[in-house]
């Protein structure tokens, strides 16, 4: 029987390290339109995973009644 390889796991961080070294200067102008309408949407997904984990831990804290 032959066994598959996993597939490597990247770091933490590696897809924003490889976008932020990408040459912008091969891209039109919609095509960096797009670019930062997709960044847009990846940010208000970030602010509202912070938000669910803010609430998240607010609770815990009341509910372990550690202060705020």
């Amino acid at each position: 029987m032959i066994e598959e390889a996993e597939p490597v796991r990247r770091p933490r961080g590696a897809a924003l390290t490889e976008l932020a070294r990408e040459d912008l200067d091969l891209f039109s102008v919609s095509d960096l339109e797009q670019r930062i309408e997709a960044l847009e949407g990846e940010i208000a997904r970030a602010r509202s995973q912070i938000e669910r984990k803010r609430a998240g831990r607010a609770a815990a804290d009341l509910l372990f009644g550690k202060p705020s």
